[in-house]
């Protein structure tokens, strides 16, 4: 077993870029934390190039790591770990992943999420999660919003972009073709024109966009929607956080 104990080894310092969107991007890897999350990613056939663990890990996991190939664990120092890890106490494990070399192409039926630049990691990762949860088809991550290895997205969505599609591509399109096969498109707004989400009917088929924290759906896609729709509040709050939003409305509209 391959072993690194100084936080200055060349690889980690390679690693450690990895917390960055562009190096991620430039490398087509990324970092997974805790035994959870790569237990996901194993069962789903990913990638795993390394799988870096301290003494905890080795012995809270030894018999799963016995199951994985010899040549990609790695036994590391705390500091090292600790150097590479994002949480206040690391987990024991560590993984870097290799990015899908495709994306999936949507296949347009099913209920579908459409994000339209939600910035926050946790919003983005949680609503991924709780589509999973809702048995939806995939999630569409449109202009603006996070990306999906994030750290912090990687923690809220607990594996579930291993379960669904999670696709990166402008919505307009996306929504077009949506209303071409004659599928049902919401828009989320508090408007004149939009009608409580408890007078739409069920549906097999449907896309729901949730838009930005502060700023909600643009104002282009809320006009390419067949409705736009709203949760009535009935006590004080001035509005609900996005996640909640989506949850609400997801379990509602699916069958």
């Amino acid at each position: 077993m391959k072993e690194i104990l100084s936080t200055k080894n060349v690889m980690i310092k390679e690693f450690k870029k990895l917390h960055k969107k562009k190096y991620r991007e430039e490398k087509k890897q990324y970092i997974i934390e805790g035994f959870h999350l790569i237990e996901e990613a194993v069962k789903a056939n990913e990638q795993i190039n390394w799988i870096l663990c301290n003494q905890r890990g080795k012995n809270e996991w030894s018999v799963w790591l016995e199951q994985q190939p010899e040549e990609i664990v790695i036994n590391v120092s705390d500091e090292v770990l600790a150097v590479l890890s994002e949480l206040p106490t690391p987990q024991g494990m560590i993984a870097i992943v290799e990015m899908p070399k495709y994306e999936n192409n949507i296949q347009f039926s099913g209920s579908w999420l459409l994000l339209d630049n939600v910035q926050d990691p946790g919003n983005v990762g949680t609503m991924i999660r709780t589509a999973d949860a809702a048995g939806l088809s995939g999630v569409v991550l449109g202009d603006g919003s996070s990306d999906i290895y994030n750290t912090k997205v990687l923690r809220a969505m607990q594996g579930s972009n291993y379960h669904l599609p999670v696709i990166r591509k402008p919505l307009a399109a996306i929504i077009d073709e949506f209303k071409k096969k004659q599928i049902p498109v919401y828009g989320t707004e508090l408007n004149p024109e939009a009608v409580s989400y408890k007078t739409i009917v069920r549906a097999n088929d449907y896309a729901l966009i949730m838009g930005n924290e502060g700023r909600g759906v643009s104002p282009e896609f809320l006009e390419m929607t067949d409705q736009n729709i709203y949760i009535p509040i009935k006590g004080s709050a001035e509005s609900l956080n996005v996640a909640i939003a989506a949850g609400i409305l997801m379990y509602h509209l699916s069958e």
